[in-house]
């Protein structure tokens, strides 16, 4: 069946159409089997996205290997030999595999440089935070990408908000200075992993907004656009990685010809490319509000893991600040989706394509 063998481009671009297009797919098939489809979606979508913020939690804490750019970097770097296999594999058969042709256009590279600068910004900055709060407090500390959403859209686009979406960034910012409160009274607070935090959130933010300009400079692919930004993003880290002392703590590293740490990091890259996969998946299967739902309640069970796993003891408090943070990013979703229901000439898929495009790198992390 040709649903069966779902094409890389036209999924996101499906997903990105909203929910009609699943309903048109959907027709005539029996409910338990689209129940069933929706269910393998998310549940995989769920399984890559905790794996992936547990593994890079790993690397990133490596005590021996101090360097969050070079991790950072090699995971840019398997992005681009991924794209660069799927456009020969698309070649190879292209009954199956759909992959844009993408050659390196120095012209294009520099109209998504800009961009290229903030995702840098929000990747480093986002894996910093990770390495310092780990994955417990990650949840809380990352959690002000939907207040500087509402910041930037007043100061950079002069759009105004609402008191109801305004009353949940409220919500979202009295959970995130009670989890900071917690984790100071538990001893465990990193006042720098919650600085690299805030400093995420806000590039999250401006991410969405640059890659809205330059998406006409890729014909509006997201492939074409993954595929250039992390290109300039590997050359940028290169200099970086130098003027930081990186080179030092890398050639010191007493694993560098260790098959199983590269496996580690290369599986790292791989789970990072296969979230913006099955994101635009879970949105085709269901809706762009769902999606959004989904994650907040996977945030909730990886917060959950991370506890369990880690054998932590948190007050009723701490539990508190993130069902603060999840239940005021929920509610912010719930209302903005109302809102744009109520505009006659603006599709209410219009303003969740514009939250998820790109795909949320809080949530991948690199």
């Amino acid at each position: 069946m040709n649903r069966s063998q779902l094409k890389r481009s036209g999924i996101l671009r499906m997903a990105w159409g909203g929910s009609e297009t699943m309903d048109q797919e959907g027709r005539g098939e029996p409910f338990f089997l689209r129940a069933v489809k929706i269910a393998a979606v998310v549940a995989a979508y769920w399984f890559i996205s905790i794996t992936m913020v547990f593994l890079n939690s790993y690397l990133l804490d490596n005590k021996e290997l101090d360097a969050p750019l070079f991790i950072t970097f090699f995971q840019c770097l398997t992005t681009v030999g991924l794209c660069w296999l799927l456009q020969m594999l698309s070649r190879v058969f292209p009954g199956i595999i759909d992959f844009p042709s993408v050659k390196v256009d120095l012209k294009t590279s520099r109209e998504v440089l800009p961009l290229s600068v903030v995702f840098i910004c929000m990747i480093t900055f986002n894996n910093l935070c990770l390495k310092h709060v780990g994955v417990a407090f990650y949840t809380v500390g990352r959690s002000l990408s939907t207040v500087f959403n509402v910041l930037l859209s007043y100061v950079v686009l002069k759009q105004t908000t609402s008191y109801q979406a305004l009353t949940c960034c409220g919500i979202i910012l009295g959970g995130f200075w009670l989890g900071v409160d917690q984790e100071g009274v538990a001893g465990s607070l990193s006042w720098v992993g919650v600085f690299f935090g805030v400093l995420a959130s806000a590039f999250v933010s401006l991410n969405a907004i640059y890659t809205k300009k330059v998406m006409p400079a890729v014909d509006g692919n997201i492939w074409k656009l993954s595929y250039y930004n992390n290109i300039n993003a590997c050359v940028l880290f290169m200099p970086l990685i130098v003027v930081f002392g990186e080179l030092g703590h890398i050639a010191n590293f007493s694993r560098l010809t260790d098959l199983s740490f590269w496996g580690m990091m290369t599986l790292g890259g791989l789970f990072g490319f296969a979230i913006g996969y099955v994101t635009g998946l879970q949105i085709k299967f269901t809706s762009p509000l769902t999606h959004n739902v989904s994650g907040t309640a996977k945030a909730c069970a990886q917060t959950v893991i991370a506890v369990v796993y880690n054998h932590s003891s948190k007050s009723l408090l701490w539990w508190t600040s993130n069902m603060l943070v999840l239940a005021g990013s929920s509610a912010y979703t719930w209302v903005k989706s109302l809102e744009m229901k109520k505009v006659p000439n603006k599709a209410p898929e219009d303003s969740d394509k514009e939250k998820l495009l790109p795909v949320d790198k809080s949530d991948l992390s690199v």
